[in-house]
């Protein structure tokens, strides 16, 4: 089965984090059909997560079309991974940033492992 497009998957997710109450905001546009999506986790306490997609080695055998995340950064510093954010835009510049406030850490993301 064919990936789900980058553009309908952030759409799909910010409205399934706002369902569930969280604020969740699309920072970055990056390429509609197939651009990377990483998601920062802001816990509102000086604390951040970041998750990128996962290598596809890992879920190769799934048919669900859908896409898989890994943690990159957990608990960081916001400006640290905001540095990450700024190393992985350089290296490829079509990548979407969603960037979810939440105290829990909650995210909804399909972990890869």
């Amino acid at each position: 089965m064919a990936r789900l497009r980058s553009d309908f998957w952030v759409a799909a997710h910010l409205r399934r984090c706002a369902v569930e109450g969280l604020s969740a905001v699309q920072r970055r546009r990056g390429a509609p059909e197939a651009g990377a999506i990483f998601v920062k986790v802001d816990r509102l306490d000086g604390r951040a997560d970041l998750y990128g997609p996962a290598p596809q080695a890992l879920f190769e055998d799934d048919e669900t079309g859908g896409r898989r995340f890994e943690p990159l950064m957990r608990e960081a510093f916001p400006p640290d991974v905001e540095t990450r954010l700024a190393k992985e835009i350089r290296f490829d510049s079509d990548l979407w940033i969603v960037e979810i406030d939440d105290r829990e850490g909650r995210h909804f993301l399909d972990l890869a492992g």
